[in-house]
């Protein structure tokens, strides 16, 4: 029968092809008429990053880098003294682990329009209190990583017009600053327990630059003004890694300002130990060698006015 015919196009291939005649649709049939003409192309646009997405890149890292560790602790290495003194090393694992739970009720609750259940964390922290250092290692990976991979799973609409009731707060707050509360306990109860076994840990490097926008709101409450004894003191701090340069105004109250053409005392230091001694934790064994001090405030001074928390 001839190719040509309506039996052959419905039915017969083609020789090049393979394909059966008399098939194409759209597109593919006007290719087949025009040739290789070309079209145009329109790429998509470049997304526009979120503010809050260098927080929840550090969150991944940190669970990325945390979790097995903590998979590979001993049951010896679960009940050591962590160098959150008042804690063993499961106990910074639990505080992690049922943190993450709230966390996650917190952020479906604000995703959902509810509040959160009632009593819920109080359920959560007796929970996790009554399990042994063993159930808490066995259930962190997967408490921290649900927390995780729901803040990675926002699309960029709601990363941007999210707003989570974290119920410590006077009013709920942007994505960014929920994950930075939440980016701070973690990275500095992680530092916790990576310097139980080596002194010179640091803050992970992902999370120092968005802690670093972070933690000035929070020296009103863990800065201790009390421990120059009636002085003030402005202090020009110098950070490295990222480098900036501001200053640290001890009166009243404890406070980020402007860097100070006059200061008291300057401090040079790298941006990671910056947060560990804002949160207490730049004691002598875990100090770099570059940190510097002149003037009238010295370290010492320092880390009474920041005693940790």
């Amino acid at each position: 029968m001839s190719r040509s015919s309506p039996r052959a196009g419905a039915s017969g291939s083609g020789p090049l092809t393979g394909r059966p005649y008399g098939r194409e649709r759209g597109p593919a049939r006007v290719r087949s008429a025009l040739g290789n003409v070309p079209t145009a192309v329109h790429p998509q646009e470049p997304r526009v990053p979120s503010p809050a997405d260098a927080t929840i890149h550090a969150l991944r890292t940190g669970h990325d880098d945390l979790a097995p560790l903590v998979a590979g602790l001993s049951a010896e290495d679960l009940v050591r003294r962590s160098v959150a003194t008042e804690w063993d090393v499961s106990q910074v694992v639990s505080h992690l682990g049922s943190g993450a739970v709230i966390g996650l009720e917190a952020l479906e609750a604000s995703l959902e329009g509810r509040p959160t259940v009632a009593d819920f964390n109080q359920g959560v922290w007796a929970r996790w209190d009554a399990m042994s250092p063993a159930a808490r290692q066995a259930a962190f990976d997967a408490a921290n990583a649900a927390l995780v991979k729901r803040y990675e799973d926002l699309d960029d609409a709601t990363r941007a017009d999210l707003r989570i009731d974290l119920g410590f707060l006077p009013a709920p707050v942007d994505v960014r600053t929920a994950g930075n509360f939440r980016l701070n306990e973690f990275a500095l109860h992680s530092w916790d327990v990576r310097a139980t076994f080596d002194p010179s840990a640091t803050v992970r490097a992902e999370a120092v630059e968005p802690l670093l926008d972070h933690i000035g709101m929070l020296l009103g409450w863990i800065g201790k003004p009390a421990a120059l004894e009636g002085r003030t003191a402005t202090v020009r701090v110098t950070t490295t890694g990222p480098d900036r340069t501001f200053g640290l105004a001890i009166t009243d109250g404890v406070a980020l300002v402007d860097a100070p053409a006059d200061a008291d005392a300057t401090l040079t230091l790298p941006a990671e130990a910056w947060l560990r001694l804002l949160t207490g934790r730049l004691r002598p064994e875990h100090t770099p060698a570059e940190v510097e001090t002149t003037g009238s405030v010295d370290l010492d001074t320092l880390r009474r006015v920041f005693p940790g928390y």
